[in-house]
C-alpha cells in the first residue's frame, strides 16, 4: 500500500501519517528529510521526535531518497517519509537541475516496486496565489508536478485540513 498524505502547515498531516503507521501493526521506519539549519527547525524536529514511539527506527535521508526507500522497504515493514517538500526544497537549493530531475525520477520509478506499506507526507502549497519570487514559483511548480505524479502512483491520497482527513483517492489495500 502506497499512501500520500498532503496538507498545509500544521494541518495534522504528520499526526495522521503517524496514526496510520501505528495502525499498520508493522515495524516502522521513519525516514526524516529535514536538515536542521536553525533553532526553529530544531524545535519542529524535537516536537516530531517526542511524538514518535521509541520502537520506530529512524533513518535520515539526504538527496538520495529513492535509494533509502529501496534499502528500508520490506514486505513486513511500514516506511513513513516526512516530508517530501523538505526533501524537494533541499534539492532545489543544493542540487543542480540534473540532480533534481534524477532524484525525482528515481523516486517515481522505485515507488511502485517497493514492498510493504509506504506513507509519504508532503505540504500542499499550491492552493493560494502564485508567489512573486522566482524560486518560490519554481518550488510550487516542482511540488505540484511531483504531487500529481505521486498521487497517480499511490493507492490512497488524503488531504488534511484542520486536522481532519479528506480522502481524495482510495483504491483499497491495507
Amino acid at each position: 500500500m502506497k499512501e500520500l498524505i498532503l496538507g498545509g502547515i500544521r494541518s495534522g498531516k504528520s499526526r495522521l501519517a503517524e496514526q496510520h503507521a501505528l495502525a499498520s501493526g508493522l515495524p516502522v521506519v521513519y525516514v526524516a528529510t529535514a536538515q536542521v539549519r536553525d533553532e526553529e527547525m530544531r524545535r519542529r524536529v524535537a516536537e516530531h521526535q517526542a511524538r514518535r514511539p521509541r520502537s520506530w527506527a529512524l533513518v535520515e535521508a539526504g538527496q538520495n531518497l529513492a535509494e533509502v526507500l529501496q534499502r528500508e522497504a520490506g514486505a513486513q515493514r511500514c516506511v513513513l517519509v516526512d516530508c517530501l517538500t523538505l526533501w524537494l526544497t533541499q534539492l532545489l537549493c543544493d542540487a543542480d537541475e540534473a540532480a533534481l530531475r534524477r532524484e525525482c525520477d528515481a523516486l517515481l520509478e522505485v515507488l511502485p516496486r517497493l514492498p510493504g506499506q509506504i506513507i509519504l507526507v508532503t505540504n500542499e502549497t499550491n492552493m493560494g496565489i502564485v508567489p512573486m519570487g522566482e524560486l518560490s514559483r519554481r518550488y510550487c511548480d516542482e511540488a505540484g508536478r511531483l504531487h500529481q505524479q505521486l498521487g497517480a502512483l499511490c493507492e490512497r491520497v488524503i488531504l488534511t485540513v484542520a486536522g481532519m482527513p479528506l480522502v481524495v483517492k482510495d483504491r483499497g489495500g491495507a
